[in-house]
């Protein structure tokens, strides 16, 4: 003999409600992704953009040196490009880490020297986008530094994972250093609760 078990039905209301949501999800869903692969695509054609304003400068260079100033250089001017080789990273480090620098490339730490110059640089980036290759960078490997003034070379000393407040890596250092600094853990759901730091000196 068959059993059959019947479900009891909502009633209307009920159901009216649960097919809204549903819809209310989807769209909701839809739209996050439509958001995220518009802003994705926007960061990579800034990236093109960039790029090409770091080779004028560098062709600008050459013809007439003209000197950086932090002063002179507003949120979002373009100061180099960072390759880590080995990895497949290349971004444009711009200046300054507000939320709209961040989307765009990798951002210069204020208060640390600019890039490529004497002392310790720090430069930012999100660990969900330009340095999420980071969680696979090694001791020794090679790092890029590419500005208007030339090509700079550092070689990774440490990496370390730290609280956000410890602001004792970006120390000044008399030697030519560049530090790197994402958000951790890597695949963390909302604001990570440490700091991924990359130290590499000047070859």
């Amino acid at each position: 003999m068959k059993i059959i078990i019947r479900r009891p039905l909502l009633p209307g209301r009920t159901q009216r409600l649960v097919r809204w949501l549903r819809r209310l999800l989807f769209t909701t869903g839809i739209l996050a992704l439509v958001y995220v692969g518009l802003t994705l695509l926007d960061a990579s054609l800034y990236q093109v953009s960039a790029k090409r304003s770091l080779q004028n400068q560098i062709q600008i260079g050459k013809e007439r040196p003209i000197a950086q100033s932090v002063s002179a250089l507003k949120a979002g001017d373009v100061l180099g490009r960072i390759d880590i080789p080995r990895l497949g990273v290349s971004v444009a480090v711009l200046q300054g880490t507000n939320w709209r620098t961040l989307r765009l490339g990798a951002g210069h730490i204020e208060g640390t020297p600019l890039p490529g110059e004497s002392g310790n640089s720090g430069i930012a980036g999100h660990r969900d986008t330009f340095f999420r290759g980071l969680r696979d960078i090694r001791q020794n490997d090679d790092i890029q530094l590419q500005t208007a003034k030339g090509l700079s070379r550092y070689s990774v000393d440490w990496v370390k994972i730290v609280p956000p407040n410890q602001t004792s890596v970006l120390s000044s250092s008399s030697e030519s250093a560049l530090t790197l600094v994402t958000c951790y853990p890597f695949y963390f759901v909302g604001s990570a609760p440490q700091r991924f730091v990359v130290h590499a000196h000047k070859n």
